[in-house]
């Protein structure tokens, strides 16, 4: 069927007379003809093949028929008979294109499809347009003439109560007036009717019995386009309202009505075809026909109207109706009941086709509230599957036993809920929305299951990282020959009581096996990628590491108590422990060894970083080749290596260089340490004071006075060396000292003496209470007392620079 500007048209008949009953039908619906009623008109067009009928019909109409290429020569252009509505006419008017006649594609001798077709325009046309060239008015040879032969021999075998309207369109109207040509035209179809046979009692009808002849004249289409689309819009006005008293369809006796024309066409092209005699339409069957079309009717507007169907309709809106299908079928009942009752003595055939096509209708208005009434049955039950599902699931069940019990039971309710809303007037099945609930079912199991599986995993995921990160990076921190070893073992036993746990845990999904492998064989990948993972994380963190270790190997014992450097300890020696305890630490890391493989990565490091003379002679000799001097190691895949041999050479530099200043400062403490203990001066010194004081001796001997002051001044001396810690202000340097002793020096001996006033002043109050000693002996005293003072100060200084000397390496340390 096709559409074109609101035109719909259709293959009637084909070329080989089969009936499209499908185009017919699908066409009725699009133009709208059941409603209609008894208010439309069926207009046919014959005439010769090439005679522009088709043309003809498309300006009047405005129809969409195909017109013949005059530029492809003359041929057959309409094959059967096509039909289209007409636009802008009022009432609806059908227009029926046939084929034409004395074509050479079907032969002089093939004139039944002719017949035939003549005999169906006639029996379902209210007019009839017969097309004829001017030139052929007036001669006994004419084209036209068959054609008219034709039509008035079939109008013998038609017996209908009303007179169809012949309308013969002169084309290519010449300049002979149209009153002049009429005349010629009538007679020559009077001499036609006169010679066809007709039945005894038609023998002497006149032709106005049967038909209502009319005569128009249309200007050449090729010649004079313009006046020829001027004289159609003119015969067009003629069709409007044609259905009206004395309009070119005003015989409206034995119409049938609109919704039975398709029913009707068929039928009469089956007695065409049958070569029977055609009763259009019998008066019995266009009465049961008529008056069972207006009881459907009736009774289909009065369900519509009933105010049960109503509330029922607007209630299965919202939610689902209880007994919904015995409520609609008791409805259904009362009007099909009335239907019958009323209909009962009208032809038996017509009654019933009504009555089914009542049916059909009514369970067409009722489909769209069953259809709902599904939808909530389908909604609720995959709600309440849910509910149950999650509670099930909670309640410990396992996954598919779960999955599978309660779908089978809410797929039961289901149907007993279907059963519940059937309707027995129709044969409709839930059975595409069951397998929607079905599929909406298995949609949430399977993302119930993925949210479950992915939550496992999760899970199992979380442990294996709490259980591998913490162990891996602290065997990692103190890495040596077993570290990788035990990181292998930890992840061993980690992983097969993760996969213990999460195979037990998925049994209860009851998934295949090859599923069920390749989610353990994730799990064990991941666990490997946590610590290789870990692995690169503290690989990005070596250098600090190995700095940690050195420092910590470096400044404290085998007791772990931090080193004091008295000068004993051999620098050298534990310098060359700690780092190796680094390079250590750098070999362990730079390779991950979690599979059964040997390298030789500490190997190379030992000789290419520490081993000095491998080291001299790789610089002496010019030929070789720097072992470290490559991106990847030995016997080591590239995605195993987490620090490459030249990234190794680099942070072994680096390390050397920030740990430099720790052993400088270290042999700087050893050095002062040294100076501090060894403060006696040379033995030729000694030899030399010996020598050259002995004068000076001798007279300290002969005066004990002078002795006394001496040794007083060297109690003082040293009073202020220990208060001013002279020998550790110049550890520092010299002008640092100098600086420091300058601001400290006044203060400390003014301190000293405040001390020795003090203790003067005490002896003296004790002496004032005693009796008073001699002037001999008063001099004796001052100078004990003096010297205990001294002494006094001395002894705690002297503990006091004893504590520093203790401490002071370790506080050069820890600087």
């Amino acid at each position: 069927m096709d559409n074109n500007d609101g035109c719909y048209s259709t293959h009637l008949i084909d070329g080989d007379g089969s009936f499209n009953v499908s185009g017919i039908e699908n066409f009725m619906k699009e133009v709208k003809l059941a409603e209609c009623g008894l208010s439309y008109a069926v207009v046919s067009i014959m005439g010769p093949q090439s005679s522009g009928k088709s043309t003809l019909l498309n300006h009047l109409f405005r129809t969409n028929f195909r017109e013949m290429d005059a530029f492809k020569g003359r041929s057959q252009t309409t094959k059967g008979i096509w039909m289209a509505g007409c636009v802008g006419i009022e009432p609806c008017t059908l227009v029926m294109d046939l084929e034409g006649t004395d074509g050479r594609e079907r032969g002089e001798d093939d004139t039944a499809f002719e017949k035939q077709s003549a005999l169906f325009a006639l029996a379902v046309s209210d007019i009839v347009l017969i097309n004829m060239w001017c030139h052929d008015i007036g001669r006994e040879q004419a084209a036209n003439k068959p054609l008219l032969k034709t039509v008035f021999q079939v109008m013998m075998r038609l017996f209908s109560p009303r007179k169809t309207t012949l309308m013969f369109v002169i084309r290519d109207k010449t300049r002979t007036p149209l009153e002049n040509l009429e005349p010629v035209l009538r007679e020559d179809i009077q001499k036609i009717w006169d010679s066809v046979p007709k039945p005894q009692a038609h023998k002497e009808t006149p032709i106005s019995e049967f038909f209502n002849v009319e005569v128009v004249a249309l200007s050449s289409f090729e010649e004079k386009e313009e006046q020829f689309k001027e004289q159609v819009t003119n015969l067009r006005q003629r069709f409007f309202h044609s259905i009206a008293p004395g309009g070119l369809a005003g015989d409206r006796r034995g119409v049938v009505p609109a919704s039975g024309f398709s029913f009707s066409a068929q039928q009469i092209w089956k007695i065409i075809k049958e070569n029977k005699d055609l009763d259009l339409p019998a008066h019995k069957v266009m009465v049961a026909t008529v008056r069972c079309e207006e009881i459907a009717n009736e009774k289909c507007g009065s369900f519509l109207e009933n105010e049960e169907w109503r509330e029922l309709e607007e209630a299965v809106q919202s939610h689902p109706v209880p007994r919904f299908g015995k409520k609609l079928s008791s409805i259904l009942d009362i009007y099909l009941s009335e239907y019958d009752a009323e209909a009962t003595y009208f032809d038996e055939g017509v009654r019933t086709g009504k009555r089914k096509q009542l049916e059909e209708k009514l369970l067409q208005l009722v489909q769209p509230a069953y259809q709902s009434m599904l939808g909530h049955i389908r909604s609720g039950t995959l709600d309440r599957f849910k509910e149950a599902f999650d509670h099930a699931l909670n309640g410990g069940k396992g996954f598919a036993m779960a999955a599978r019990y309660c779908t089978e039971t809410f797929m039961s309710r289901f149907d007993e809920a279907c059963a519940d809303a059937t309707i027995n007037q129709a044969n409709w099945d839930s059975l595409k929305v069951r397998d929607k609930l079905r599929r909406d079912i298995d949609a949430h199991v399977g993302t119930v299951r993925t949210e479950k599986l992915s939550e496992l995993t999760t899970v199992y995921e979380t442990k294996l990282n709490e259980a591998l990160s913490g162990p891996v990076e602290a065997l990692l921190d103190g890495a040596n020959d077993d570290t990788w070893p035990a990181i292998k073992k930890l992840l061993q036993r980690e992983t097969e009581t993760a996969i213990s746990g999460f195979s037990s845990a998925l049994s209860g999904f009851e998934m295949d096996e090859e599923t069920v492998e390749k989610m353990l064989s994730k799990l064990h990948d991941y666990a490997r990628g946590v610590v290789e993972a870990k692995a690169k994380e503290e690989a990005g963190r070596v250098l600090i590491r190995m700095k940690d270790r050195f420092s910590t190997l470096f400044s404290h014992d085998s007791d772990s108590m931090p080193r004091v450097w008295t000068g004993k300890e051999d620098i050298r020696a534990i310098t060359k422990t700690a780092r190796s305890s680094s390079l250590k630490l750098l070999s362990v890391m730079a390779a991950i060894r979690l599979d059964d493989e040997v390298d030789s990565i500490e190997k190379t490091l030992a000789l290419a970083l520490v081993d000095s003379k491998g080291s001299a002679s790789t610089n002496k000799s010019s030929t070789s080749v720097d072992p470290l001097a490559s991106s990847t190691w030995d016997q080591v895949p590239a995605l195993k290596t987490l620090i490459t041999p030249v990234q190794c050479k680099t942070l072994w530099r680096q390390f050397k260089t920030e740990t430099e200043y720790t052993v400088t400062q270290a042999i700087a403490a050893q050095e002062a340490s040294k100076r501090n203990n060894n403060w006696l001066p040379p033995p030729w010194a000694i030899v030399a004071l010996i020598v050259l004081g002995f004068n000076e001796f001798m007279t300290l001997l002969r005066n004990p006075l002078y002795l006394g002051v001496i040794f007083v001044g060297f109690l003082l001396v040293k009073a202020l060396w220990v208060q001013l810690d002279i020998s550790g202000e110049f550890r520092n340097g010299a002008l640092s000292g100098l600086l420091s002793l300058s601001t400290k020096f006044l203060p400390t001996v003014m301190n000293i003496l405040r001390r020795l006033a003090d203790e003067g002043q005490k002896h003296g109050n004790t002496n004032t209470q005693q009796n008073p000693s001699p002037a001999s002996q008063s001099f004796h005293s001052g100078a004990n007392e003096n010297s205990e003072v001294l002494s006094s100060a001395s002894s705690e200084v002297t503990s006091a620079e004893n504590g520093t000397e203790y401490s002071s390496p370790v506080q050069e340390k820890l600087n």
